[in-house]
């Protein structure tokens, strides 16, 4: 596998640092190097928040994103899509909540903007708002096919309460469905 670079934007409280924090576990337990970064505003819920995930097979000697080198991007907060949609490589993938983020039509001439409804999805299909940030790494993780299926669902269920599994492996399911949806358009 070559570096899959990949960022992650929201708002304080939408759980974007945790499916990076995910990420990277799952590649190092797979014997390879993954480093996550994390910038928030001083607000600790409702501030911009983003997380870039880098992947490889080989050693990660800088830990940031450089921009224009990142391939995939996924944002539920138009503050924060604004903020850092500058970052993805012309032509890469970004995946947005499209009752949230609103590309602009250059946005979408330079990018590939998908549209999953990723907070709907998790408030009305599993019923629990707070497994959003599951469905998008489910999502993340079909477009970018960066870790095994299985075993990024093995490390995302040891970071989440007992008591929630049954709820996250239905958002992790509804993440790979949609996603899988949105790339045959």
């Amino acid at each position: 596998m070559s570096r899959i670079v990949m960022r992650f934007t929201g708002v304080g409280g939408q759980g974007v640092l945790l499916a990076g924090e995910i990420f990277a576990e799952a590649k190092i337990n797979l014997g390879g190097y993954g480093v996550k970064t994390a910038t928030y505003t001083s607000q600790v819920r409702g501030g911009p928040t983003v997380v870039d995930i880098q992947l490889d097979d080989k050693e990660i000697f800088y830990p940031y994103a450089i921009d224009g080198q990142i391939d995939f991007m996924l944002s539920v907060a138009n503050v924060s899509y604004n903020l850092f949609k500058n970052g993805v490589a012309e032509g890469g993938t970004i995946v947005v909540d499209q009752n949230l983020v609103h590309p602009t039509d250059e946005d979408r001439k330079k990018w590939n903007i998908v549209e999953i409804p990723i907070i709907t999805i998790a408030k009305e299909e599993v019923g629990n708002v707070i497994t959003q940030s599951v469905v998008a790494l489910a999502i993340a993780n079909n477009f970018t096919n960066a870790i095994d299926k299985e075993v990024l669902k093995e490390v995302m269920l040891s970071k989440v309460p007992k008591k929630v599994h049954e709820a996250n492996i239905k958002a992790y399911e509804l993440g790979y469905k949609y996603s899988e949806e949105a790339k045959q358009k």
